[in-house]
């Protein structure tokens, strides 16, 4: 167990005093690690702190966020999460002189899921959960969701994760508007939010930033690309020699723009409309969706000698392919989005 403590130093006695308060006083009954608090601390209030090694179990602000129904729905489950704790194989509830069972099983509370003996699941199953055991799962799930996103973005098992990296987590699983104001403050470098007191001019009131609805709005600016909707009784399809339209979307091939040259792999300079293959005719373009990047100069290689340049690189179909299947790979075109 730890906690982080303010001491009162009497420097001439070389005396420091501690209160703990009734919950961790049972910390000193032995000896004690001292340890200097990290930098990510700062900000925290008295009292215990988790157990492990990953600092976003301290921050008591992401509490609402790791307890969400969807973000544990993102992480895996309910299911999931029962299995995880299933796996701590200890009671987590240590009472004074109690009796614990060589079995374990786990109990799910309103917030989370904690792991009990077969004596106190009998104790506690069907009756009013206490704050302290509550608190055990609301740590749980706080601990096991900060693992599944360290699984999903193909982090070690020790990573530290950090606030920023939670943020982007979120944003892939679509649960970022659940991020909590204070930490989006953090994460956009704000300080704290602080409400005014007493009488004060209608001309001085500054409307305070929602941090929270920025992230979120940074969020989808970065991950909603491009949608597809799929309307299999359009107008269109009913008749016998419909009018073509073509399809455009800005935002895409301004994100095809960003990326690197299909040929070379430098910084592309612009999106290619395919050619030929039907596309690309007199007066006309290939919709936005059959696009490449290429550089300037295999951009104007290929519009010089089609022919020629396919023979080097491989047809505009074969890249057009390759580049698609990345584009939807990383999520950038997909089902769903706005």
């Amino acid at each position: 167990m730890r906690a982080l403590l303010t001491p009162d130093v009497a420097p001439r006695t070389g005396i420091v005093i501690l209160k703990p308060g009734s919950d961790l006083i049972h910390l000193f009954r032995g000896r004690v690690l001292i340890s200097t608090p990290s930098p990510s601390m700062e900000n925290l209030p008295s009292g215990r702190l988790a157990d492990g090694d990953q600092p976003l179990l301290d921050d008591k602000s992401l509490i609402s966020f790791f307890t969400s129904e969807r973000v544990i729905n993102a992480a895996g489950g309910w299911r999931g999460l029962a299995e995880w704790v299933s796996t701590l194989d200890r009671c987590q509830w240590q009472g004074k002189d109690d009796y614990h069972h060589h079995h374990f099983t786990t109990l799910r509370t309103e917030t989370g899921v904690v792991c009990l003996c077969y004596s106190h699941d009998n104790e506690f199953r069907d009756v009013a959960i206490p704050a302290r055991l509550e608190e055990t799962a609301k740590a749980n799930v706080s601990a096991w969701v900060i693992r599944a996103a360290c699984r999903d973005m193909g982090l070690d098992e020790g990573h530290q994760l950090t606030l920023p990296e939670l943020c982007w987590w979120a944003s892939l699983k679509d649960v970022l508007d659940l991020i909590p104001d204070a930490p989006a403050r953090r994460v956009l470098r704000l300080p704290e939010q602080t409400v005014p007191t007493g009488p004060a001019r209608e001309a001085f009131i500054s409307p305070e930033v929602n941090a929270a609805g920025v992230v979120q709005d940074a969020g989808l600016v970065v991950k909603r690309i491009l949608g597809l909707k799929i309307d299999p009784e359009s107008p269109e399809s009913f008749m016998l020699r419909p009018k073509r339209r073509r399809w455009v979307n800005e935002a895409y091939t301004l994100w095809v723009k960003a990326q690197n040259c299909a040929c070379c792999g430098k910084p592309a300079d612009d999106p290619h409309h395919i050619i030929g293959y039907g596309q690309g005719g007199m007066g006309t373009k290939a919709h936005d969706l059959f696009v490449i990047p290429l550089c300037r100069a295999h951009h104007d290689e290929l519009h010089a000698d089609m022919q020629a340049f396919e023979e080097k690189y491989g047809s505009q179909l074969m890249l057009l392919f390759r580049f698609l299947d990345q584009a939807i790979a990383v999520g950038v075109i997909g089902t769903g989005k706005k």
